[in-house]
């Protein structure tokens, strides 16, 4: 029984320009003509053809599949296998790209916990950067400190969170106004507080990952601004908290 090209076009979704596409290429030629001169695919056709567009849909280019289906050591069998490794290859990366995606609605979501009308009374003119929490995912979206993290907190949540940083911000920099060195007790001990701040966020702050959060204050300075508000900032702040927490971490390890 053989096929027209327009059944054959009907049946598989593809359209008849492709067909013709594929048989110019030599990628899939109908096994006959009729005495007309038109296409006449045969069963063995579709079934190529249904390999070919199932190569097609994972990605892979004409030249690749043209090979593939051309291999004269690939048995039925073998096919199959392959068939099923490469889905389960396109599964997990489909899987990581929707976790990845619900990650960002998460951050977005907690982004918008509150109305904009909210945001400015709990943070004034301060917003994040355009495409932080998209950033945020990216770098941190595996751990369990931003799933921790990304739980959404009430108006007064934020508001008495806000009020905590700003009063630890204002004796931060009371202590390097007056001259103290990073590694002095007062210092440390702030960074300390920082720390438990961290840790009532994020749910884990050991020291080590206090460490890195510090690092980013030195080398980000949109991280630090989280932190210290652009005008509240000294020239080396950022540096001045790192060593703080560095100092700190290493007191608590005597």
């Amino acid at each position: 029984m053989g096929y027209p090209v327009g059944k054959v076009a009907a049946l598989s979704g593809v359209t008849v320009r492709t067909l013709h596409h594929y048989d110019e290429i030599g990628l899939l030629s109908p096994s006959r003509r009729t005495g007309a001169g038109y296409r006449s695919y045969s069963e063995d056709d579709l079934d190529r053809l249904q390999r070919i567009l199932f190569y097609r849909e994972l990605g892979l280019g004409l030249d690749a599949i043209a090979k593939i289906v051309d291999d004269p050591q690939l048995d039925a069998l073998e096919h199959l296998r392959r068939q099923r490794a490469l889905l389960t290859e396109r599964i997990g990366e489909l899987t990581r790209m929707a976790e990845s995606v619900d990650r960002v609605i998460q951050a977005k979501e907690v982004g918008a916990a509150l109305t904009p009308e909210e945001r400015f009374e709990v943070f004034g003119e301060f917003s994040e950067p355009e495409g932080y929490a998209e950033e945020v995912v990216r770098r941190w979206g595996d751990t369990p400190q931003w799933r921790a993290a990304a739980v959404p907190l009430s108006k007064e949540e934020w508001i008495e969170a806000e009020k905590v940083r700003q009063d630890w911000v204002r004796r931060l920099l009371d202590v390097v106004d007056s001259g103290a060195s990073a590694d002095s007790v007062p210092a440390m001990d702030l960074a300390e507080e920082h720390r438990l701040m961290m840790a009532a966020f994020m749910g884990d702050c050991a020291h080590p990952v206090h460490r890195g959060i510090a690092d980013l204050y030195a080398a980000e300075p949109v991280q630090l601004g989280f932190l210290v508000r652009e005008p509240d900032q000294r020239p080396g702040l950022g540096e001045y908290i790192r060593d703080a927490v560095h100092a700190n971490a290493d007191r608590a390890a005597k």
